[in-house]
């Protein structure tokens, strides 16, 4: 119900166009079709009017009748509604204001707009209260106010709740038609052509979870893929790293990038061409668009509110998080642990949605996916993450168990074949196919790639 006054003044609101709009109704009940597609009671700011149009709409849904004054009246009286919407007799009025019905849904979107207008002006006054709370969790406040106002915005006058399939159809063959010629797929590329050919590349809105046993390389095989998205594609993406700082992020990076061995680069053993080979590296790196948020054990809420902050100041295109169980849920700790996770990965599936782009989370297996492939069940902590995940990646590698020659000449070189599982894809196909881990240089590539580089293409030998 609205109030009759905000902030010691009257709110926006237009009770002529109100009028208008439930005048045009009882005369032609084709516009309540036309203005309930996005119009509310609540959207009314008259109490009368508010309770009239809830009345009409019940009616509506209730009765097989045509909608008159004389219909609508009688229901009144047996809903017992009359007084609340404002007597018969006012109600009668309401149609000698409407010479015509031509401009209902135009009077309908001016209430919108101003509705929408008293629900800023609402969140704008709870906000400051919070926020004067000190009570309050001040990163809960700011959480829940960017979600509120989130909403609001989403909230467009005259749109759409369902798509004809005439549209659909129309939409669709276009833009399959549009990628065939142009070659542009609607997915994120991952800059490895298996991976790129089961899923398509990384989807707007999708929750992707990528699982292993420690040691097996999920942060390295996340910075493999942002490594290829920021300089191969150009992308721009957020990296969430409750793990290891930014700095330790950087070395990996630039290790991978300039194929310098990573143990040169920490223990500063650097020949000239390994050096020349990284400023180059840097040169590279430092032109692309990759965001680092490195706090530890970083708050659900202030996860989110840095996502959006990184959506809003850089358009980020794909986020990364390492990794999902260390994340703090901010929930009572009488909680079982699975379902603080299930709270998690339910909020990370919805801020892919809110954000429009995929979200890809590391997480762990449990132990007893130790020396065998791993499988759905296996994700540890709770299996919502399971059943969230748009697609699930896992990763596994036999770990000093009959050693093939050939495998074992290939460790001599720091090639270790790694399977990638690909356990869930809730759009296409599943399938299982190898990366080489190449370990000196902390970076995932294509097995034939990898054979070549051993055979004597090291720029830096």
């Amino acid at each position: 119900m609205a109030s009759n006054s905000m902030l010691g003044r009257v709110p926006p609101q237009n009770e002529e166009a109100e009028r208008a709009v439930l005048g045009a109704i009882l005369l032609n009940e084709k516009v309540l079709v036309e203005v309930t597609d996005f119009l509310g009671k609540d959207d009314f700011y008259k109490v009368a009017h508010q309770h009239l149009f809830g009345a009409i709409v019940a009616f509506r849904q209730e009765s097989s009748e045509t909608l008159d004054l004389i219909t609508l009246s009688a229901y009144l009286k047996r809903k017992s509604l009359v007084e609340q919407c404002g007597g018969l007799s006012y109600i009668s009025t309401l149609t000698s204001d409407v010479p015509t019905t031509t401009n209902a849904a135009y009077y309908a979107k001016i209430l919108k707009a101003l509705s929408q207008r008293r629900k800023l002006l609402l969140f704008a006054s709870k906000l400051k209260d919070n926020a004067f709370d000190e009570s309050q969790d001040i990163q809960k406040v700011i959480d829940e106010g960017e979600q509120s106002l989130s909403t609001l915005s989403n909230e467009t006058a005259g749109s759409d709740n369902y798509y004809s399939i005439k549209d659909l159809i129309t939409n669709t063959i276009s833009d399959i038609e549009m990628r065939s010629t142009s070659g542009i797929k609607n997915g994120f590329e991952t800059g490895y052509l298996p991976l790129d050919s089961i899923t398509g590349g990384f989807k707007k809105q999708e929750f992707i979870i990528v699982g292993a046993r420690p040691s097996i390389g999920k942060t390295a095989f996340a910075l493999s893929l942002t490594l290829n998205m920021i300089v191969k594609k150009k992308y721009r993406v957020g990296f969430f790293s409750l793990e290891m700082s930014a700095a330790s992020l950087m070395e990996r990076l630039l290790t991978g990038h300039s194929r310098v061995d990573f143990s040169h680069i920490r223990k500063a053993t650097l020949k000239n061409s390994e050096m020349s080979a990284i400023i180059d590296a840097s040169g590279a790196l430092y032109e692309a668009e990759l965001y680092i948020q490195d706090t530890p054990n970083m708050k659900l809420m202030e996860l989110r509110a840095q996502a959006r902050r990184m959506k809003l100041e850089h358009d980020i295109q794909v986020i990364y998080i390492d990794y999902i169980g260390l994340i703090d849920a901010e929930a009572d700790a009488r909680i079982p642990r699975h379902e603080q996770i299930s709270i998690i990965s339910r909020s990370l599936k919805q801020l892919a949605r809110e954000l429009d782009l995929p979200v890809v989370c590391l997480c762990q297996v449990g132990r007893q996916a130790d020396g065998v492939e791993p499988k759905l069940s296996d994700l540890r902590d709770s299996g919502s993450i399971e059943q969230d995940a748009d697609v699930v990646i896992l990763l596994h590698r036999d770990v000093g168990k009959n050693r093939t020659d050939d495998e074992s000449e290939r460790e001599k070189n720091n090639i270790q074949e790694t399977k990638i599982i690909m356990a869930k894809n809730r759009n296409g196909e599943t399938g299982v196919f190898s990366l080489a881990f190449v370990s000196n240089i902390v970076r995932f590539e294509e097995m034939e790639f990898s054979r070549k580089y051993v055979a004597g293409n090291n720029p830096n030998a």
